[in-house]
């Protein structure tokens, strides 16, 4: 009688046992999985992260994707253009060549509309083209310039690869204007041009874009990896990926980081493993696209306190890109820090200079956070692979401490 007894008591204990295993596996299975935020003001790198985790941890880009960047990267290349134009134009610099005043010419004329032929309709709605006016579209340049052609922001990332790349393949870039960009490049005046690049905007890829516009040009072009982590879209909304790094299972979110985008961030919020914040280091010298007046290294700072102070992220490590290094060091010697930032007194020197902005966002870290540091260049797909070899130990060690191992 006393095993009729026993019978049920141990089922329910084998089945109290099952469940107990279940949350254990599931509670493993949660510290395994990291949220990582990637937050910073526009143009400060993020989703040129994404782009390297893709390149990294999940294989590269498929022939179609590469496709798909097609109108990004010709759109990229005929603003960049026209903004140089504009440049010489508000400057009152002329080209040195003759020939390359009707090179100026054309280039003001092309639209890159027209090269997409019935493509257009196909590639606006895939990518989410979105128009944006003169006004708003530069900031170095004289707002509502009535010769600026109206531009298009490509959103970032495309809903339909494949589809996009269809449609792509439709669209050419005119051998004319490849060629008459490529002569304008060329031109003797342009080193004298770029001496007063704090005076006008112009994306950070323009000269990669300009160096290779021939072979961008060729009918048969089609996107390397090297390409689309210069080719510059609006992102929107918030862009999620997953990967596996090592042990770790990724969720990633970018977010887009103009002043408009930002009100998006707070659904991302809940049990945020870590925030990647970029910061352009370059950007000292410039202002927001989306407000004039603005300095982008001030409305970083502001931003970044804003996030390491706030209440949602007190128990979130915060991993700190200065990123752009490349164009950071190339631009020091030419456009003095201590211009826009007069207490700044190390020169030339980049370590420096890196230092003293670092300095700049610790100061703001009142809620006393382990910030972690690295010096960033997101085009470059070795350093992110090394900088992220540090990023993952970094989420391991805090995991462990959260844990109480350590």
């Amino acid at each position: 009688m006393g095993g009729c007894v026993s019978s049920p008591g141990k089922a329910e204990r084998e089945r109290s046992e099952a469940i107990d295993r279940r949350i254990e596996e599931d509670s493993r299975q949660f510290k395994k999985e990291c949220k990582i935020l990637l937050l910073g003001s526009g143009e400060s790198g993020k989703s040129t992260i994404v782009k390297q985790m893709k390149i990294i941890h999940q294989n590269g880009y498929t022939s179609d994707e590469l496709l798909s960047f097609r109108p990004t990267i010709f759109r990229n290349l005929v603003d960049s253009a026209q903004d140089i134009v504009l440049a010489m134009r508000k400057l009152g610099i002329d080209p040195a060549l003759p020939e390359n005043r009707q090179n100026a010419e054309k280039i003001m004329d092309y639209r890159v509309e027209e090269s997409l032929g019935g493509a257009q309709a196909a590639v606006g709605a895939l990518l989410g083209d979105q128009p944006l006016r003169n006004k708003e579209s530069k900031t170095g340049i004289a707002n509502g310039d009535s010769d600026r052609p109206e531009q298009h922001h490509i959103v970032y990332p495309p809903r339909d690869y494949s589809g996009t790349a269809s449609a792509s393949k439709k669209i050419v870039l005119n051998e004319e204007i490849a060629q008459a960009i490529h002569a304008l490049w060329a031109d003797p005046i342009i080193s004298q041009l770029m001496d007063h690049s704090s005076d006008f905007y112009l994306m950070d890829s323009a000269p990669y874009f300009f160096s290779e516009v021939l072979r961008i040009g060729a009918p048969d072009y089609i996107p390397n990896e090297a390409d689309i982590l210069r080719a510059r879209a609006k992102s929107s909304g918030i862009a999620e990926t997953r990967f596996n790094m090592g042990q770790l299972s990724i969720h990633m979110f970018d977010v887009g980081g103009q002043r408009s985008e930002r009100r998006k961030w707070i659904h991302c919020f809940e049990a945020v493993t870590s925030i990647i914040f970029c910061v352009a280091l370059s950007e000292y010298d410039q202002v927001l696209l989306e407000a004039a007046g603005q300095n982008r290294m001030l409305e970083s700072l502001v931003l970044f306190e804003s996030v390491i102070n706030s209440r949602w992220f007190s128990r979130t490590s915060i991993i700190l890109f200065l990123n752009k290094i490349d164009v950071f060091k190339a631009k020091l010697p030419k456009v003095a820090l201590e211009k826009y930032f007069a207490d700044y007194a190390g020169g030339a020197d980049v370590n420096k200079a890196a230092k003293y902005i670092l300095w700049r966002f610790m100061q703001v870290n009142r809620a006393r956070l382990s910030i972690y540091p690295h010096l960033t260049q997101a085009t470059d797909t070795g350093n992110i692979r090394l900088v992220f070899a540090a990023v993952k130990e970094t989420i391991l060690q805090n995991a462990l401490k959260d844990s109480g191992i350590l």
